[in-house]
């Protein structure tokens, strides 16, 4: 795709501080302290956001978008912060070498790279003026749209010359905005992998803050999984994808700084043409525990339904409070069901808990299946995919696999095969309870026990003579 100028991450220009908030509610900002508010629907592919400290009553409000996405209800009257200080640099300086970000392997590495600094003439050029046609979708930072740029340069060129890019372009009105786009920087442009989606580029003019990355042409594991109209995903296809997924999160584990994604879903799993996983949206990723902790304690926020349990009563984060979400996924991913779906009966709205209970059991194991798959899966692979996801959705975080220990199993599961049509041929032509005839069952009085018995044998039998053999 062509190598990147040479601008390094830690070059940014210094910028003005972010405006201070409007002085009334309709302004749409939402406070910290605004501890007893309870969670509302919100239209788009926003994150939960709660207050750190758990309070029972918030925990068993009742789900209100089948998306999982609510942010708290704003207060009525409530005085707004004081402004933050000024930003003298957006993004602290990366690491000199490999071994202070983290380990490195052939499958990627923690070697800081240099990303295009885009003005925001070029980004608004690259995408004819953020034409609403452009739009790939919109998330709780803003929406991306599809720009083209010179594979090379990277400066923008025509519809259909040199290479696509997604760019994200964050909303004015986003409480997310600064703090999202510099963890992204400060992930990506250190972070390198093949299941890591890549960022090229930035650009922070203003109160304007963009990203730039490579563009996926498939879309999000969602889309494909939940879209009406969507081509049904083949289970091997469902498999590669997860595998791919799993690589990716088990390297954000495995670096010598723990990287914590805090928000694994199926909408962050992105596609390439050859339909390759890779991880997206790194806005909420975090370092995980040092100094021997087994956890970081922070803000609760995330997208409701995969976040762990633990970190929603506590805000105690976890490195495998995201093999929760994994296992979440998992489980939308062999079921074809959101996590959350008020549109289903009662009692079916929460996929975890309905089906929690069926997952360990064989024979109904198929009522958690995707119909749409047809039963074209090897039934004993399914059967695996149940036990692994009821350990990554253990409540104890403590008892959940690793992602290393994940992977493991799942690619294991992955070379189990279909059947052949021959083989299902067969065997339905078997009768049931079919053994293999052998002579020593059901042996008649009148046939010898040893099929080699003597003629002589077989005649002093009929003669009534007494005979000594031992068998």
């Amino acid at each position: 795709m062509g190598n990147c100028y040479p601008k390094p991450v830690d070059s940014l220009p210094p910028g003005p501080p972010p405006p201070p908030p409007a002085t009334t509610p309709s302004s749409g900002q939402h406070h910290n302290n605004n501890k007893g508010s309870k969670p509302s629907p919100r239209n788009g592919a926003g994150r939960t956001k709660y207050s750190s400290s758990p309070s029972p009553a918030r925990n068993n409000q009742p789900l209100h978008h089948q998306n999982g996405d609510l942010k708290p209800q704003e207060q009525a009257a409530a005085p707004p912060p004081p402004p933050p200080p000024p930003l003298t640099s957006p993004l602290p300086p990366p690491p000199a070498t490999a071994a202070e970000a983290g380990t490195s392997n052939s499958n990627g590495g923690a070697t800081p790279r240099s990303l295009k600094q885009f003005t925001y003439a070029e980004l608004k050029s690259a995408t004819r003026n953020f034409r609403p046609d452009t739009v790939l979708g919109e998330g709780g930072f803003g929406r991306v749209f599809k720009g083209w740029v010179d594979e090379k340069t990277y400066a923008p060129s025509k519809v259909g010359v040199g290479i696509p890019v997604a760019v994200k372009k964050s909303n004015p009105d986003s409480e997310q905005g600064l703090s999202e786009w510099q963890a992204e920087v400060r992930f990506l442009g250190k972070f390198s992998h093949p299941n890591l989606v890549k960022l090229l580029g930035y650009c922070w003019e203003d109160k304007e803050f963009l990203l730039v990355y490579e563009y996926m042409q498939r879309g999000s594991l969602e889309s494909h999984l939940f879209r009406r109209g969507a081509e049904t995903l083949s289970w091997e296809k469902r498999l590669k994808i997860m595998v791919e997924a799993a690589r990716g999160l088990d390297f954000l584990h495995s670096t010598e700084k723990q990287v914590i994604y805090r928000d694994f879903k199926a909408s962050n799993i992105l596609l390439d043409s050859e339909f390759n996983a890779k991880l997206s949206d790194f806005g909420l990723a975090k370092m995980g525990p040092a100094n021997g902790d087994s956890h970081v304690t922070t803000q609760v926020v995330g997208t409701y339904g995969y976040a762990a349990p633990e970190y929603m009563a506590t805000g105690h984060l976890y490195v495998k409070s995201d093999v929760y979400g994994f296992g979440v996924v998992l489980l939308e991913m062999i079921s074809g069901r959101r996590v959350l779906d008020l549109n289903r009966p009662s009692g079916e709205t929460n996929l975890v808990d309905w089906a929690r209970p069926l997952l360990p059991e064989k024979r109904k194991l198929r009522q958690i299946m995707d119909p749409h798959l047809e039963g074209r899966y090897p039934l004993m692979a399914a059967v695996q995919i149940a036990e692994l996801i009821l350990t990554c959705l253990e409540g104890d975080p403590k008892k959940r696999p690793s992602m290393g220990e994940v992977l493991n199993s799942l690619e294991d599961i992955s070379s189990i095969q279909m059947k052949s049509k021959d083989q299902h041929k067969k065997e339905a032509q078997k009768p049931p309870n079919h053994r293999p005839h052998n002579n020593y069952n059901h042996r008649s009085p009148m046939h010898p026990k040893n099929p080699s018995a003597s003629v002589m044998e077989t005649r002093a039998h009929h003669n009534k003579l007494p005979i000594t053999r031992s068998y």
